[in-house]
């Protein structure tokens, strides 16, 4: 197994398309994660979206890599060297995607997670259904 992808990573690949979508603004899919056992997924789309009491659920909940992800995206360097240090390597990786870092989109796109980038027209799609992104990388 890829030392990058934490357990964490390990949500079904739909859960993820969905994270997307509340990022995007999409209220509606934001309460079926809600009322489908993924609080967390919700508040870091919350959280990446500015809203500070998802960020503050985030840590009272004991979701601090979901917070620190959330900040290393706005460039916070203590939140980078949080997750490096407790070996969160994936969001370490993810932060830096978000951020422009050709390094890490590379390495999204070499392991064939750019369902993580974003919508592009211009890149293949990760097989979708029940898949995680797990399995999705080791199809490889």
């Amino acid at each position: 197994m890829d030392k990058t992808a934490p357990d964490i990573f390990f949500y079904p690949l739909k859960i993820w398309l969905a994270f997307g979508e509340v990022v995007s603004g999409n209220i509606e899919i934001s309460d079926w994660l809600l009322k489908n056992g993924y609080p967390e997924v919700s508040a870091l789309a919350h959280a990446i979206r500015g809203s500070e009491e998802a960020t503050a659920w985030l840590m009272r909940n004991k979701y601090f890599h979901l917070a620190a992800l959330d900040a290393a995206i706005d460039d916070n360097a203590n939140a980078f060297k949080w997750l490096a240090d407790n070996k969160h390597l994936f969001l370490v990786i993810l932060a830096d995607a978000c951020r422009g870092q050709q390094a890490a989109i590379d390495w999204l796109l070499g392991k064939r997670l750019e369902n993580f980038l974003g919508e592009s027209e211009s890149k293949p799609t990760v097989a979708a259904g029940t898949e995680t992104v797990a399995e999705a990388e080791h199809k490889e």
